[in-house]
């Protein structure tokens, strides 16, 4: 099957690419970083790169992701989440592309009380941020193309996910990159913002599995909740970081690194997604800290690559998945 994907030189893309090969499938990588520049905010390119593709299904992760980044240029996420989304579906529907997995966000859902949770697609869509809003433009612009233009598009609001690669600019990677330094150079405490927050993470390996069984099996015109369906706090996630710390280490709260506005608590439903396509997390979160950890450790501190190998768990495989013996 031949498949497109873009922003595939984000966090997730690379995941996705891999798994996507791993499938059998025959992937083509498009991305505003590299050596041919994908833009989606250039319609005409956006339509020259899937004319010379003809891809079946196209995985649109192309974003600017950094909630807390979007209160400084709005008008930025804007025209990438929304417009270029726009572009994307425009180019998808005129060369008639069988399926189009939209990746859209839990912040469409915004604040809400704990009696809302926990949330499921028919929740109300009540954004904060000006990603979360953009991100809800998106959404209903991928709705618009599957009822005004017959295009198979099938939506996708992944809540939080982590896992190797993701950018130290999120909270998850930020920590470990923390107490990796901290180790490395003998400091006791290193600062944080709010640990208040609830959030339903997975592992971004399985995020990626969802992504593909979803373009497989999932429903035309349908949005899905991609999420393991538990809260858990950044506090609870720094202590499973700080518990494979090789020193004590202290937590100090840093008024800079507390946003403004912040959603205090998501935590999705995922039994649409599971009844569409049977899937469920397989990662614990316990080895996706664990895994994140390391690679923060190797950015450090360097060492050699047979070192590295040495410390990974050898019963887990390249996916994240666990090795079974034959």
């Amino acid at each position: 099957m031949r498949i497109a994907v873009t922003g595939a030189r984000g966090f997730v893309g690379p995941h996705l690419v891999a798994h996507l090969e791993a499938c059998g499938d025959d992937v083509l990588s498009l991305d505003r970083h590299g050596p041919n520049a994908f833009d989606v905010t250039d319609a005409d390119a956006v339509h020259a790169a899937f004319h010379d593709a003809r891809p079946d299904v196209v995985y649109h992760l192309a974003a600017l992701s950094h909630v807390g980044e979007s209160w400084k240029s709005p008008a930025a996420s804007f025209r990438v989440n929304a417009e270029g989304t726009l572009n994307v579906l425009r180019a998808c529907t005129e060369l008639a592309v069988h399926r189009v997995v939209v990746v859209l966000s839990s912040e469409e859902y915004g604040k809400v009380a704990e009696a809302d949770l926990p949330l499921t697609e028919d929740s109300p869509l009540r954004p904060v941020t000006p990603y979360g809003a953009a991100k809800v433009a998106a959404d209903f612009l991928a709705l618009q193309a599957f009822l005004g233009d017959g295009l198979g598009t099938i939506r996708v609001r992944p809540f939080g996910h982590t896992g190797p690669g993701q950018s130290d600019r999120f909270v998850v990677p930020a920590l470990a990159a923390r107490i990796a330094a901290a180790e490395r150079d003998g400091v006791d405490e290193i600062p944080v913002g709010s640990l208040d927050a609830i959030r339903d993470l997975t592992d971004v390996r399985d995020v990626v599995r969802a992504y593909r069984l979803l373009a497989e099996h999932g429903k035309p015109g349908e949005v899905y909740n991609v999420c393991s369906g538990r809260g858990v706090s950044i506090q609870e996630v720094a202590d499973l970081l700080l518990a494979r710390a090789t020193r004590p280490i202290r937590l100090v709260t840093d008024p800079t690194l507390v946003r403004s506005v912040d959603v205090s608590r998501l935590v999705g439903a995922n039994g649409r997604l599971q009844e569409a396509t049977r899937w469920t997390p397989q990662i614990p979160l316990e080895t996706t800290l664990a895994d994140v950890l390391e690679v923060a450790r190797d950015a450090v501190a360097p060492v050699a690559p047979s070192a590295v190998l040495a410390r990974r768990d050898p019963a887990l495989d390249a996916t994240g998945s666990r090795r079974t013996r034959s």
